[in-house]
Parts: C-alpha cells; structure tokens; sequence
C-alpha cells in the first residue's frame, strides 16, 4: 500500500471474534475501535468492515497475518488469508496482510500489566492486538 493520507483501519482476525483499530489521518497514532463477531456464514463481520470503511473514510485496510515462528502459514494464517480476500471482494479500498506474530500475547500482557483480566480481557484483546498491527504498520511505514 503506498503512503496516502487518510485513516487506516487495523484488524485482527480470530476464529470468534475481529478487532479492529484506525488511525489519526496523518497516520501517527491507531487507537481501538470495536469488536465484531465473527461469522462465517453470512459475512456480517465483512459487511460491518465495510459500513467502519464508509464511515470514516478509510483509505486503507492492514489485516495481520499471524504466522507461525518460523514464518510458516498455519490454519489461522489460512483463515486470515481466506478473511482478506473476503474484504479485497466487498470493499474499494486496498486491503494489505501484514506479519502479526505474537501481538495478541503482547497485547494480552499489556491489559493484564493494566489489571484487565479474564472476562473483561476477552472482550477487548482483540482490538488490542488490532492496534498493535496497525501501528507496527504504521511505524515501519514512516521508516521506509
């Protein structure tokens, strides 16, 4: 995706639930936006991306794609893959699969580190990995 101003949104791809991230116009800073539930059946969780995309004007979608350690794609990597090309098909704006590895265990240690456990954790990992992807994307973006 090359640099073009505007909102980004971030999105973390699990097997129940997606998060999802967006950042500021000029990139700086992604922040968490919601959770959607996964569903495989109708496309809702496609349908609600897309509804985030119109809303906010988003340029641009980086979806993680969690490989394994050694860089291998496993089933999750798969169902990223599978969910990415379901977006690049409903949506008009660019949709880039980015390496995820480990973000929601860092994203997990941090709510913890902040006292969020349990139920409470479940119900926002999600987008906390969500923001991870897509600042990670956006640091590496403002180096290169």
């Amino acid at each position: 995706m090359t640099w073009t101003r505007g909102r980004r949104l971030g999105i973390d791809v699990g097997a129940v639930r997606v998060g999802v991230a967006m950042c500021d116009p000029d990139g700086i800073l992604a922040t968490p936006v919601e959770t959607v539930p996964r569903d495989l059946d109708s496309g809702a969780d496609v349908r609600r991306i897309a509804e985030l995309v119109a809303e906010h004007d988003v340029v641009g979608v980086v979806l993680g794609l969690p490989r394994n350690l050694r860089g291998e794609d496993g089933p999750a990597a798969r169902a990223a893959r599978e969910f990415c090309d379901a977006l690049r098909a409903g949506l008009d704006v660019p949709v880039e699969l980015t390496d995820e590895r480990m973000t929601t265990v860092v994203a997990a240690r941090q709510l913890a580190g902040r006292g969020v456990k349990g139920r409470k954790q479940r119900a926002v990992v999600d987008q906390a990995a969500a923001v991870q992807i897509l600042q990670g994307w956006l640091d590496r973006e403002r180096t290169s």
